[in-house]
């Protein structure tokens, strides 16, 4: 699935579209449930315990069925943030994801304010972008087709570690869906 995203975003990082985008590389492509920022590491354990009871809130054991189809950008196409591919509203997905902000919250992570929108980040407009440059942009990923189901059994605790390339993920727990 990783691949394909990043195969159907291939006119989009043509040279000659001169996109001022740092693309997310296919291996670093995910959906997040929640950005915790920057965490004490001797606060694993307690991260740990909170993604399990997040995890296990949704009932008996099955995994998630995610339909990723469209493309689309963050705030908007006159200034886009971030460019996306789009997760299909999923009743099970919400659940979790509501879970996750209730087990973090007494942690000291505040919930989101903003709805949760599922989506997985395909890249990030560079900062001296200008809206300019994405003339033409809404066009073009519409243009593009996509269209793929993903299942998910696991959901990972990750640490993020920004370098030049861009960030480096580090699995820090693996947790079954249940």
């Amino acid at each position: 699935m990783r691949q394909g995203l990043w195969d159907a975003l291939a006119p989009l990082r043509d040279p000659r579209e001169k996109l001022p985008v740092k693309w997310v590389r296919p291996e670093n492509i995910h959906l997040s449930l929640k950005f915790l920022g920057e965490v004490e590491e001797r606060r694993e354990p307690e991260l740990v315990a909170a993604l399990k009871q997040a995890a296990g809130s949704r009932g008996e054991p099955r995994p998630l069925t995610l339909q990723l189809t469209g493309f689309g950008v963050f705030p908007d196409y006159h200034r886009p943030h971030v460019l996306w591919a789009g997760i299909t509203p999923e009743p099970g997905l919400e659940l979790l994801q509501h879970g996750v902000e209730q087990a973090f919250a007494p942690l000291g992570f505040p919930t989101e304010a903003r709805a949760f929108r599922p989506h997985v980040t395909l890249g990030r407009a560079a900062r001296d972008a200008r809206p300019r440059d994405f003339k033409g942009l809404a066009e073009i990923l519409a243009a593009l087709a996509f269209d793929e189901t993903v299942t998910v059994a696991e959901v990972d605790l990750m640490q993020s570690t920004l370098q030049q390339d861009g960030p480096v993920y580090q699995v820090r727990h693996h947790g079954r869906l249940s």
